[in-house]
């Protein structure tokens, strides 16, 4: 028997439409809710990233602007523009597009940002609030797996989860918000001794290496719910998880596609952090760091 398939797109399409009736409300208010993308370089994958936020925005109501710079361009000239969009009372989440050129310090520019409009969850503050489980802005790809598992109605409290990976994107902050709602987590690597030991115990596993059908049948638990994160492309050009998709499918209960499922939900997630920064600000609401 075949894995449930959880599907990313409509899901996606589904949530959408929930947060779209709350951007027609802040429209109404004269309040539309704006997001800044801000790019560096001319990165293929990430422009089209960036064409298909810009798509979404305007699919649900969210007015939107990006900022282009070239690859050499100076760090301090990117920071101007990051407190200009700080100051824009027209936009309300700032977006700066990853990777960053060489020549950047990664940090300098994430905090740069206005903790209220850190709607891709990195700033330093927006972490601490999320370690401590009081976050406003959920990052969005973990917030995606979570939403899917919710819709769902697949228990998190009380099960045993897996994450293979430990990015400060996906793998960490999944974890805390995992264990915010009561799962026994584990974090792995791809560079983890005897993975097998780890992923076949999993009642959850969720995948996000970056290596290519890393994970197969013999790795996974039967009955299992597979979250696979990860999206690479072959040399012949097709995108594929970090997950052995067609093999997994015949021993999961549940599995996500790729393409097609955590992807969808990464960028329905920022639109809704977007929707509820200026929700926030519509009501007066300011988050204040203090050292």
């Amino acid at each position: 028997m075949n894995a449930q398939i959880i599907n990313g797109i409509e899901i996606a399409r589904l949530v959408r439409a929930e947060w779209k009736l709350r951007a027609d409300r802040l429209i109404q208010l004269g309040v539309p809710p704006g997001l800044a993308v801000i790019i560096i370089g001319d990165n293929p994958a990430s422009s089209i990233y960036v064409r298909n936020k810009v798509k979404a925005c305007t699919e649900i109501g969210i007015y939107s602007e990006v900022h282009s710079f070239p690859e050499d361009v100076e760090q301090s000239e990117v920071l101007d523009c990051i407190q200009e969009l700080n100051e824009s009372s027209r936009v309300h989440g700032i977006l700066v597009q990853l990777p960053l050129p060489a020549h950047f310090e990664n940090n300098r520019i994430i905090t740069s940002i206005a903790i209220e409009k850190d709607v891709d969850g990195f700033h330093f503050f927006n972490v601490g609030a999320l370690v401590t489980g009081n976050a406003v802005f959920l990052p969005c790809t973990p917030y995606g797996v979570m939403t899917m598992l919710m819709r769902h109605h697949i228990p998190i409290e009380g099960q045993h989860v897996v994450v293979v990976g430990r990015s400060n994107i996906v793998g960490k902050p999944m974890a805390f918000m995992l264990l915010e709602q009561g799962a026994t987590v584990t974090i792995c690597t791809s560079k983890t001794r005897d993975l097998a030991q780890f992923t076949k115990n999993a009642d959850i596993l969720v995948v996000a290496t970056g290596k290519a059908r890393m994970i197969t049948a013999e790795m996974v638990k039967p009955g299992a719910v597979v979250i696979d994160v990860g999206i690479n492309r072959l040399t012949n050009g097709k995108l594929c998880g970090d997950v052995d998709y067609e093999a997994v499918k015949t021993i999961a209960g549940y599995i996500t596609p790729v393409p097609g499922g955590v992807g969808p939900m990464t960028i329905t997630m920022l639109l809704c952090n977007t929707i509820l920064a200026a929700e926030r600000a519509q009501a007066g609401i300011r988050m204040v760091a203090t050292n």
